[in-house]
């Protein structure tokens, strides 16, 4: 092609994209945090409800909340009972698995409360 006097642009929209791809990693990688955030978020009210369950029928309710997450979340995993006169509360805490080092998050903390199990042997 002979030459016209014009400047080429050739090869601009190649640089200007190679630009953008961080800023597009960047949305990418929050936007697959927050599903983390919230898929924790989830299971931490799991397991508090069968913490709970388990803590009203008079079993472990720690082996209750680990039994109810995801195995890849279970070592993250803990339970607090706290007993009332008619009820027990479980919360349950668990850790949010990060995308990114450096991103941490305060973990994923949910609460269940449950009457106990108040049966009793009558003959």
């Amino acid at each position: 092609m002979p030459y016209d006097g014009k400047p080429r642009d050739r090869g601009q929209v190649a640089l200007e994209y190679l630009g953008f791809i961080p800023v597009l990693v960047l949305v990418a990688l929050a936007g697959v945090q927050l599903g983390l955030i919230a898929y924790a978020a989830q299971q931490a009210g799991t397991a508090a409800r069968a913490g709970a369950r388990a803590a009203s029928l008079d079993l472990s309710a720690q082996d209750g909340c680990a039994q109810a997450v995801s195995g890849w979340l279970a070592d993250g995993t803990a339970c607090g009972e706290a007993r009332g006169a008619d009820e027990v509360t479980v919360t349950a805490t668990v850790e949010i698995p990060s995308v990114v080092f450096g991103w941490d998050f305060d973990p994923a903390r949910k609460s269940a409360t449950m009457p106990l199990d108040s049966t009793t042997d009558e003959d």
